[in-house]
């Protein structure tokens, strides 16, 4: 009886506060930060990870995106500046490449820098379980997750907010 009433007490005072992974997928954040070398992209906020996805990329996820059609995924900083909810791919989450050094670069190769490079879901297309599909680099340099983490995100992640794409 004694120690029931400590918890008690304990739980009024001091009260336990839920783990990162069970208790704010729903929070907003406010980074975005993607290690392509680890196919991972984690959500953050307050310098903390709030939750960490398996990613899908393009055909060729190293190196730094250059051109159209080249099936890579841009590194640096970017911003989530808009959401669409009638993508092709479920829903997406469009990263404001190309920046201002990205299409300086495309200039001076005369090339086009490529533009469109979203966060979205699955492939409506495919016949692999969404779990299957993201083992797989499939996007045409955007970073895919299942419908089901889309879902989770799209609540998670306010337009404005920053995108690290690491190597």
């Amino acid at each position: 009886m004694h120690l029931r009433y400590w918890f008690f007490i304990l739980s009024i005072v001091c009260p336990f506060t839920a783990s990162a992974s069970s208790a704010q997928p729903h929070a907003k954040v406010d980074l975005v930060v993607v290690n392509k070398s680890e196919s991972r992209m984690s959500v953050m906020r307050d310098g903390k990870v709030i939750k960490t996805y398996v990613i899908a990329m393009g055909d060729a996820p190293k190196g730094h995106k250059l051109k159209e059609g080249d099936q890579r995924t841009p590194q640096g900083r970017y911003v989530l500046d808009y959401k669409k909810s009638d993508s092709a791919f479920y829903r997406s989450i469009h990263i404001s490449y190309p920046n201002d050094e990205d299409k300086l670069r495309a200039q001076a190769l005369g090339i086009s820098p490529g533009g469109m490079i979203m966060i979205h879901g699955q492939n409506p297309r495919s016949s692999l379980s969404p779990e299957e599909a993201q083992k797989y680099n499939w996007t045409n340099g955007c970073i895919a997750v299942t419908n089901k983490e889309m879902d989770e995100l799209w609540r998670m992640i306010d337009e404005g907010t920053p995108i690290e794409i690491w190597p």
